[in-house]
């Protein structure tokens, strides 16, 4: 297993902000923060898949050919070698906590199909 994060570890991105909350054998927990108006870029993995629970806000979630909103309380499970993506269409900030787990967790397992929202 491979996981190139450390606990507490964040960046700022475009379209907001990740922070590493816990880091153990197969997973990586993290929470993301994404601004109104933005988007992840759309993406797969190869080695991990994703579990997300939305703490704050509205994310418009793209996973393969569904598209559906997850407010507070939603939880979405992102398959490995699934499209996917989330974007705030709202006012407010949107929160979610992601729970990767894989044999691979480091940030280059991301395979981006869209660029175009920022990475």
């Amino acid at each position: 297993m491979t996981v190139k994060y450390t606990d507490g570890e964040a960046l700022d991105r475009p379209w907001g902000r990740w922070q590493v909350l816990d880091t153990g054998e197969n997973h990586v927990v993290k929470r993301l923060t994404v601004i109104p108006g933005a988007r992840l870029s759309l993406q797969y993995h190869h080695h991990r898949e994703e579990h997300w629970v939305v703490v704050e806000g509205i994310g418009t979630v793209v996973l393969d050919d569904e598209t559906f909103e997850a407010g507070p309380g939603a939880s979405v499970f992102v398959p490995i070698g699934a499209r996917h993506r989330i974007e705030n269409r709202g006012t407010e900030t949107l929160v979610f906590i992601e729970v990767q787990r894989g044999d691979d967790l480091r940030e280059d397992d991301i395979v981006r199909l869209d660029e175009s929202s920022g990475s």
